[in-house]
């Protein structure tokens, strides 16, 4: 079980680390990017290979990476498809039949579905990098300089009393 000191110990860890509060929001934001696209089954390996591709702060990636989990995997999905069929201008959802499983059959009930899907995971993917971005430097940005402010000695201009 994880607990919450040490999902605190590692967010510090992304925060402390010695790159610029840029490259730890790009890392963030990349891992967001991921988190939407619709290669669902390779968001880690992707991860993994970005990290190590273009030398990004792993755990920044990943923190944006899991955005998408066990918990926000049916809103992603539901808003994508949304997306997809707003974009694409369809009104209404195609119908299926559960009548024939075969592989035909499942394969046609599938194709009108992942132009729409495809389509709303880059839009949001394109769109969640973008806001993520600001957000993850504004935040880390202040992180630090909180972080400084607070190690700073006093002044030793102050005369005592």
């Amino acid at each position: 079980m994880i607990s919450l000191q040490s999902i605190r110990t590692q967010l510090k860890q992304v925060l402390h680390l010695d790159e610029s509060p840029h490259r730890t929001a790009l890392a963030f934001a990349c891992g967001v990017f991921i988190a939407f696209s619709p290669t669902y089954g390779l968001h880690t390996i992707s991860a993994i290979f970005l990290a190590w591709a273009f030398r990004l702060n792993f755990p920044a990636l990943l923190l944006g990476n899991f955005i998408n989990n066990p918990w926000t995997t049916i809103p992603i999905l539901g808003a994508t498809m949304w997306t997809g069929f707003f974009i694409l201008g369809i009104p209404d959802t195609p119908t299926f039949s559960w009548d024939d499983l075969s592989a035909e059959a499942i394969f046609e009930v599938a194709m009108p579905y992942i132009l729409p899907f495809t389509l709303g995971a880059l839009t949001l993917s394109l769109l969640g990098a973008l806001l993520a971005y600001p957000l993850g430097l504004l935040l880390i940005s202040r992180y630090r300089k909180n972080q400084v402010s607070r190690s700073d000695p006093p002044s030793c201009s102050e005369k005592p009393a």
